[in-house]
């Protein structure tokens, strides 16, 4: 039998193939790339989502400056998305973006789709970015531990954003 790339390989527990990729990383070492890179692409698909209920539910005398301000946000996250799923695919893997596979994944704490005022969003968003930041460090010590520079680049730049989308959130709340 020919070999065709496939190998066997985990992410959340189900047992799926990794394809050949033009990585020169070990099978196991992108194995695991494949899993924590599908991990912070549930967060950010749940942070885009919850973004964007901020953005359409917003109410308050903030209105006019976080409206576009959100907006700002999910479209940087939005394409940080689409480059991390791009980067498991990549790697040999597949990217799992559907929303039910993003309910059972996510690490982020959900969203109270009943909030309406400015600053209560502000606060949710930050608490949210922050976790999400969270996520992304360790995944990028995950890249640096296994000596993928790509991916380890791909997250400082998710990581170096998102700071300052946290700092914007918090510099509004005076805290």
């Amino acid at each position: 039998m020919r070999d065709e790339g496939i190998h066997p390989y985990r992410v959340h527990g189900h047992h799926t193939s990794m394809y050949k990729s033009p990585s020169p990383l070990p099978d196991a070492a992108r194995a695991t790339l494949i899993e924590t890179l599908n991990a912070r692409l549930a967060d950010g698909l749940d942070l885009h989502s919850q973004i964007k209920v901020a953005h359409w539910n917003i109410k308050g005398p903030q209105f006019a400056a976080l409206h576009p301000l959100f907006e700002t946000f999910a479209v940087s996250l939005a394409t940080f998305n689409d480059a991390v799923a791009e980067r498991a695919v990549t790697l040999g893997g597949v990217a799992y973006g559907t929303a039910r596979h993003v309910a059972a994944t996510s690490k982020l704490a959900e969203y109270p789709q009943d909030t309406s005022r400015d600053m209560d969003h502000v606060r949710l968003l930050a608490e949210r970015i922050e976790a999400y930041l969270g996520g992304a460090r360790e995944s990028r010590t995950v890249g640096e531990r296994l000596g993928d520079t790509d991916t380890v680049d791909l997250l400082t730049g998710i990581i170096t954003l998102f700071e300052k989308h946290a700092w914007f959130l918090r510099a509004s709340l005076a805290v």
